[in-house]
């Protein structure tokens, strides 16, 4: 889907959110922050998704993550919905500011657009998509999921994948298939093994291949 992809600027959007207007750059200021669109309120999935983003608030917390959830439906209608997401959700506050897009402008630039979707009228709804957006005040995106409506998100993924960014965003290393904290991290190939030695004073390990090559080196940070 063309449009804003990994490594583009969020633009700098002034959103109608049911915290107040917020002007996009301001409020991620220097925080990665997960921007997350919905195809709709009062719908079973994304009602199950903003509960489990409220139940995971804490970790986002502790991370130093904002979160900021958008549909089309109005500021009304977000806060009547927010009932019933707390209340299937253990009564799990919805603490994050859900903004509104009556006119689809917004799910446009931020790429945002079911391709196939339309609601009865017609008209484009939003896509189930999440950026994640870094914090180094050029406001990029960092990762991208796009689900099918039908599939919810696995906010354990979302948890591990920001773990990771944040972790690769310190060290020049990345992280393997099917990492977790607490794993070991892979050295980046821009790293030659003389520099490696003095950035990882821990020490690494090198995976014995059978082409000899030294390109893959374990090491935990």
């Amino acid at each position: 889907m063309p449009g804003l992809t990994l490594g583009d600027t969020v633009p700098n959007l002034e959103l109608q959110t049911t915290q107040g207007k917020k002007k996009l750059h301001d409020y991620i200021d220097d925080s990665f922050t997960i921007i997350f669109s919905h195809p709709g309120d009062f719908t079973p999935v994304c009602t199950t998704e903003l509960g489990a983003m409220a139940a995971y608030a804490d970790e986002f917390a502790k991370r130093g993550v904002k979160l900021l959830g958008l549909s089309c439906d109005d500021i009304t209608s977000h806060a009547e919905w927010i009932k019933d997401i707390e209340a299937y959700n253990n009564g799990h506050k919805v603490t994050y500011p859900i903004a509104t897009d009556p006119a689809r402008e917004i799910i446009k630039q931020l790429n945002m657009v079911e391709p196939d979707e339309k609601d009865p009228s017609g008209n484009q709804v939003p896509s189930r998509a999440l950026h994640i957006v870094g914090p180094d005040k050029k406001v990029l995106i960092k990762l991208s999921f796009l689900y099918p409506a039908g599939t919810g998100r696995n906010m354990d993924e979302v948890v591990r994948v920001l773990d990771s960014l944040q972790k690769t965003s310190k060290h020049k290393v990345a992280t393997p298939a099917n990492w977790k904290p607490g794993d070991p991290v892979v050295i980046s190939p821009s790293v030659s093994n003389e520099e490696a030695k003095k950035l990882f004073p821990q020490g690494y390990k090198t995976a014995d291949l059978p082409s000899k090559k030294d390109y893959l080196r374990f090491t935990n940070v």
